[in-house]
């Protein structure tokens, strides 16, 4: 009896044991099933979101420059001017680089400016001085990135004045100058025209000799040129265009040296002088009033002579049609001497047609086609004659009385 609840009590531990024992695996295996799972879980690759790429910036080109088409010689008529002034309605306005001793026309001032005009329809001459740098081509590649619609390679290379020694060139040394200029220029815009230097002014019948000296000037260049820059080369300077200044007081007294001049290098040229256009640009057209006859201290004198002479000049290259280009657009002081040779005053203001007179104390009556137009002030009076407006028959007397 005492061995029956031992046996009771065995069997009981033995039972809660096996209960136990399952109890005992069960947490074992759920425990190791999400140990598992977090395993899983955290060892699991995370698919990266894919970064937002910024679209690519694409640089904006630069603008193609404005370009004005090529325009028959006829139609190039213009003034010595400057980017601050307007000068209404004339188609065409000359430039000049630093090396002519004034401005900042270089670099991308100029290419501003010029589009600036093209923009406007207005069409850009460009001159190009010699100065110390005489063959460094910086200069001429500068200007024909600007894309000028004309340029003019040296300016009275022939002078020979002890007052601007500076400005003369020997032949030989012009030649490479020129042919450095013209090279750089056509090089951009082939159709571009490329004048040769110019004429320095002289009176055709009493300077006969000096005009003469420049055409010895001209050969001695054409045999530089084909010797020494170009050997064995054609280069003819009767092939190129010539740059021409004058300064007379034409009209007056009955006087037209620029006639007289057309006259004198057609002969040169050897060709009819209706094709003088072809060969030569006037490249400064203007009065004198000073050591020509002019009587400086007579206002009267200086005022007509003056008007006088930028109607014949005008009536004169329509006459040739050849190129043209007045100066000056404004006047100016030189060494203390004022030079009233501008159509407009030097703060670049109208002047009157009589600049010895009142604004409107002369007026012209002009025919344009089948209008009338009445100017009352240079400027007008320019822009008209170059649209081929007509003078009345008595523009002298008006002019002058």
């Amino acid at each position: 009896m005492l061995k029956k609840p031992a046996g009771v009590i065995l069997i009981v531990v033995v039972v809660l044991c096996i209960v136990l024992a399952a109890l005992s695996y069960r947490l074992v295996s759920t425990s190791l099933e999400q140990q598992t799972q977090m395993t899983q879980v955290s060892t699991r690759t995370a698919t990266p979101t894919p970064a937002k790429t910024a679209p690519a910036i694409k640089a904006s080109p630069t603008p193609a420059p404005l370009l004005l088409p090529p325009v028959d010689r006829s139609k190039i008529r213009g003034i010595a001017g400057d980017p601050g002034t307007d000068y209404t309605n004339i188609p065409w306005v000359r430039l000049s680089s630093p090396t002519c001793g004034w401005g900042n026309l270089q670099g991308q001032a100029l290419k501003d400016v010029i589009q600036k005009y093209h923009r406007q329809g207005i069409r850009v001459l460009f001159s190009i001085c010699q100065n110390t740098n005489l063959l460094d081509t910086a200069k001429f590649t500068d200007a024909a990135q600007a894309y000028p619609d004309a340029v003019q390679c040296g300016n009275e290379q022939m002078k020979q004045d002890s007052s601007v020694s500076f400005l003369y060139v020997q032949p030989a040394t012009f030649a490479k100058f020129y042919d450095l200029c013209e090279s750089a220029i056509h090089k951009l815009r082939p159709e571009t025209p490329v004048i040769l230097g110019s004429l320095d002014p002289h009176v055709a019948g009493a300077d006969y000799q000096l005009l003469v000296n420049q055409v010895n000037y001209l050969d001695q260049m054409q045999t530089a040129m084909n010797t020494n820059v170009h050997p064995g080369g054609h280069w003819n300077w009767r092939h190129q265009t010539l740059g021409l200044i004058d300064s007379w007081h034409n009209g007056w007294g009955g006087s037209n040296n620029l006639s007289a001049l057309f006259d004198f290098w057609s002969q040169q040229f050897q060709i009819d002088s209706k094709q003088l256009g072809n060969h030569l640009w006037v490249i400064e057209g203007t009065g004198c009033f000073k050591g020509c006859g002019i009587n400086v201290d007579n206002s009267y004198d200086v005022g007509a002579s003056h008007i006088l002479s930028l109607v014949t000049d005008v009536q004169t290259i329509q006459q040739y049609d050849v190129p043209f280009f007045y100066f000056s657009g404004k006047d100016f002081q030189d060494q203390g001497i004022n030079w009233p040779i501008g159509i407009l005053d030097m703060n670049g203001h109208a002047k009157p047609i009589r600049q010895d007179l009142a604004m409107g104390a002369v007026t012209l009556s002009l025919s344009c086609g089948s209008k009338h137009v009445t100017v009352k002030n240079q400027l007008q009076l320019l822009a008209n004659l170059y649209n081929n407006c007509a003078l009345p028959g008595n523009y002298v007397n008006i002019l002058t009385s």
